[in-house]
């Protein structure tokens, strides 16, 4: 069974991100250091907060380091919430602080006009005029609903492949090769969220296997 380690650095949904890929039947594992996380056959990163805090626990755990192992080697890597946003260059919720740099742009706050933050069930589609196919959005399932918690959204690029409608597009999921990102919260998804491990966790036996 393949490996799939759960960046623990102290802060965030670890706790219901890791229980539920076991429910899955995934062989997570807890790891708080760099050298922990090697050799992992998938590599999660949920966060749950703000943004410049995230990026500081993860600098300061040395984690930071795991993560970009994770996409330098392809490993599958699924970050969570503002796990996801960690991969950007920077976010407006922390001037000064700057990101993973793995995808390009800054986040911003989430549109004008809606409630801050977007707390509440909402439905994932594919952006206007996308016609590449994406297994994260397979993976949901048809029509789904999923749960988000967040103030700031990331910005509208090739890599994105789900969206929800809040005031506008809002980035929902992002997905480049093996690495696949949720802005909402698939442990609190029901359904479609534990499609979305499972497939995630299948996707990491398969990176086994080729490298067996």
């Amino acid at each position: 069974m393949s490996r799939i380690a759960v960046l623990d650095y102290g802060i965030g949904n670890l706790g219901s991100v890791y229980k539920a890929l076991v429910h899955v039947g995934a062989d997570a594992e807890l790891v708080t250091t760099a050298e922990a996380a090697r050799g992992a056959d998938g590599v999660v990163l949920p966060g749950v907060g703000a943004f410049g805090a995230c990026m500081y626990a993860l600098r300061a755990t040395g984690l930071d380091r795991a993560a970009l192992d994770a996409v330098d080697a392809g490993t599958p890597l699924l970050a969570v919430c503002v796990g996801l946003q960690l991969l950007y260059e920077g976010s407006e919720e922390s001037p000064g602080i700057r990101g993973l740099g793995v995808l390009p742009g800054d986040l911003a706050r989430l549109p004008a006009g809606v409630k801050h933050p977007q707390m509440q069930w909402n439905r994932v589609v594919a952006p206007a005029g996308r016609r590449a196919a994406s297994a994260l959005l397979d993976a949901l399932g048809p029509d789904p609903w999923v749960y988000f918690v967040h103030s700031f959204a990331a910005p509208m690029s090739d890599d994105v492949v789900g969206v929800c409608d809040y005031g506008g597009e809002v980035v929902a999921a992002v997905e480049r090769g093996n690495l696949w990102a949720a802005q909402f919260h698939p442990e609190k998804s029901s359904t479609a969220g534990l499609a979305l491990l499972r497939a995630f966790a299948t996707r990491c036996e398969a990176n086994l296997s080729a490298a067996v």
